[in-house]
């Protein structure tokens, strides 16, 4: 379990009991973020165990077969949703990091998931545009470069299929998205991603206060 939770308005302890009194890392998962937590502050990319836990349910609940994740990092998220797919279902991440994703790989194969899952190394926006037109995916999770939020959004809604899902990493960002201090280019990214998504009459959308925010949005159909 991690010191310092994702959920920067939540104390270690309640974020602890509230771990515990949902579905737990196993042991596995828990491997996973000890050693995610080595490579320093950096660890902080992973996302948090509650997360995960609620991505595996989510996945079962819809019924996903086919997903896309842009930013995969040390792939406890991948393994999440890979656990979650219905049978034969397939996974495609996007990352850009050979050193981070090794990790991952190494925990897909010894959870048995890892013929669900593609790993695509390279831009996303570019494995993004090589994909087909047309809507495809059941469920999408979008956690990586704050300032391509709008263009992977851009890129990933059309290929929904309508009721598909679309999650959304870190749009609270610490709280500095209402801090009027905070101008820096991720901070003003990502507002003006969660504006966007608001007003677009596409989707029905909530953020969630989940790890550091969450965006559930589901393509209306």
């Amino acid at each position: 379990m991690p010191d310092h939770p994702k959920s920067f308005f939540l104390s270690p302890e309640i974020h602890r009991y509230l771990v515990e009194h949902g579905t737990p890392p196993d042991p596995l998962q828990e491997e996973l973020i000890a050693e995610t937590a080595k490579l320093g502050g950096i660890a902080m990319m992973q996302i948090a165990p509650e997360q995960g836990a609620f991505m595996t349910m989510l996945t079962r609940l819809i019924g996903a077969t086919r997903a896309i994740e842009i930013g995969t990092f040390t792939g406890y998220s991948a393994l999440c949703v890979a656990r979650g797919l219905g049978p034969g279902g397939r996974l495609l991440c996007c990352d850009v990091s050979e050193e981070w994703t090794s990790i991952g790989r190494r925990y897909w194969e010894r959870d048995g998931v890892a013929d669900r899952i593609e790993l695509r190394l390279g831009p996303a926006l570019d494995t993004l545009r090589s994909l087909p037109s047309d809507a495809s995916f059941d469920m999408a999770f979008i956690d990586a470069d704050k300032q391509n939020y709008a263009n992977y959004y851009g890129e990933v809604l059309p290929r929904l299929r309508p009721n598909g899902v679309l999650l959304v990493d870190n749009v609270l960002w610490g709280g500095r998205v209402v801090d009027p201090d905070a101008d820096d280019a991720d901070v003003k990214a990502i507002r003006a991603f969660n504006d966007q998504v608001a007003a677009d009459d596409r989707v029905d959308a909530v953020m969630l206060p989940l790890g550091d925010g969450l965006t559930l949005a589901r393509k209306r159909a």
